[in-house]
C-alpha cells in the first residue's frame, strides 16, 4: 500500500522575503519547491500538499483598501479573500505540477480542493487579536478605519509610524470534507488543500455555517488535516534544514531527533522563536501525539537526501 504524507509548504515556498511577488516570480519559486516533491512521490508517497497565504491574502486586502478609497468598490471580508488566495495559489500549484509530472513521466492526476476549517466563536483568541494583515497604515488612517469599519490595529513591527490591521488566529478544530479529501487522496491523485490554514467557520445555534473575521496558523491547520486523513508523515517545509534551539545566537544547536519530552523541556527552556518555529514545533508534536509515525521540519532542497531534516516522533 501506498504511503500517505501531508507536505506543509512555507511561505518562501512562493514569494521569497525579498521579492515584490510578481507572478513570474511565484512560478518560478513554486516550480522549484514542488520539483523537491517528486522525491517523495517515487517513494511510493500519495500527498496532500498545503500552503501558506500571508503576502498573497495581504495584496488581495490592499486591493480591497485601493478599490474602495479611489473606485467606492465594497470591500469583501477576510473569509472571502481567504478563499480567494486558496484558489488563486492552488492553480499555481497545480498548474506547475501537472508540468513537472509530465517531464518526469509521472502518471498522476492534480486537484485543489478550497477548505473552510472550523473554529470556536468562542476562541479566547477573539479577546486578543494577534495576527497582522493587510497593509501598514499611518496612525490617523488606523484610528479612521477603527471608527468606521471597527477594525482593531496595533504597531507594525516592520516600521517606526505604521499600525496593522490585527485579526484573531483561532485553534482549527475540524477540516471540512475530509473524508472526500481521504477517498481522493487514497486514489492516486494529488490534493492541494486547507491553503493558507483553511476558511474559518463556525456552526450557529442552529447548525449552520456562519464564516469569521479571522486567519488559522497553516501548520496547526496542516497537522489536523494530517490526522483526519490518517497520513503517515507530516511534513512542514521552511526555509531552514533543522529545528534550532537558540536559533541566531552563539548557542545554537541543531536538533535532529527530537521526541515529546526533549520538546517540551525546550518549550519550557524558551529556546524556540515564538512567533516562527515555536508553532511548527507544536504542530509537529501534536501529529504524532494523535496517531502520526513521524513529523519532519526541513528544507524543500533536502527532500532529496532522506538523512537531513530534523524528525519528530512521540518516543
Amino acid at each position: 500500500m501506498s504511503k500517505l504524507a501531508v507536505i506543509a509548504l512555507g511561505g518562501n515556498a512562493i514569494i521569497r522575503g525579498d521579492e515584490r511577488g510578481t507572478i513570474e516570480q511565484q512560478y518560478a519559486n513554486s516550480s522549484a519547491t514542488i520539483r523537491n516533491l517528486i522525491y517523495l512521490i517515487k517513494d511510493g508517497y500519495n500527498l496532500v500538499i498545503t500552503h501558506g497565504n500571508g503576502p498573497q491574502v495581504g495584496n488581495i486586502l490592499m486591493r480591497n483598501d485601493a478599490g474602495e478609497s479611489q473606485y467606492d468598490i465594497p470591500q469583501m471580508p477576510l473569509d472571502i479573500c481567504v478563499a480567494d488566495s486558496q484558489g488563486g495559489i492552488g492553480y499555481m500549484l497545480e498548474k506547475m505540477l501537472i508540468n513537472i509530472l509530465k517531464e518526469e513521466g509521472i502518471q498522476k492526476d492534480v486537484m485543489t480542493i478550497v477548505t473552510q476549517v472550523v473554529v470556536s466563536k468562542d476562541d479566547p483568541a477573539y479577546k486578543n487579536p494577534t495576527k497582522r494583515v493587510g497593509k501598514i497604515y499611518k496612525k490617523e488612517q488606523a484610528e479612521q478605519l477603527e471608527k468606521r469599519k471597527g477594525w482593531e490595529f496595533k504597531k507594525s513591527s516592520k516600521t517606526i509610524d505604521g499600525w496593522r490591521r490585527v485579526v484573531p488566529s483561532p485553534k482549527p478544530l475540524e477540516i471540512l470534507n475530509t473524508n472526500i479529501i481521504k477517498n481522493i487522496v487514497n486514489s492516486g491523485v494529488i490534493v492541494i488543500a486547507a491553503g493558507g490554514g483553511g476558511i474559518p467557520v463556525y456552526y450557529d445555534e442552529n447548525g449552520l455555517l456562519q464564516s469569521m473575521e479571522a486567519v488559522i496558523d497553516k501548520d496547526a491547520a496542516s497537522s489536523l488535516l494530517a490526522t483526519q486523513i490518517n497520513a503517515d508523515d507530516f511534513y512542514i517545509l521552511t526555509d531552514v534544514p533543522y529545528v534550532y534551539a537558540n536559533y541566531g545566537t552563539p548557542q545554537q544547536e541543531i536538533l535532529e531527533f527530537l521526541n515529546k519530552e526533549k520538546i517540551e523541556k525546550h518549550i519550557e527552556k524558551g529556546d524556540f522563536g515564538e512567533g516562527s518555529m515555536l508553532p511548527k514545533i507544536k504542530a509537529a508534536l501534536n501529529f504524532v501525539e494523535n496517531g502520526g509515525k513521524k513529523s519532519v521540519i526541513t528544507e524543500a532542497r533536502k527532500l532529496e537526501d532522506r538523512s537531513f531534516g530534523s524528525r519528530i516522533t512521540l518516543n
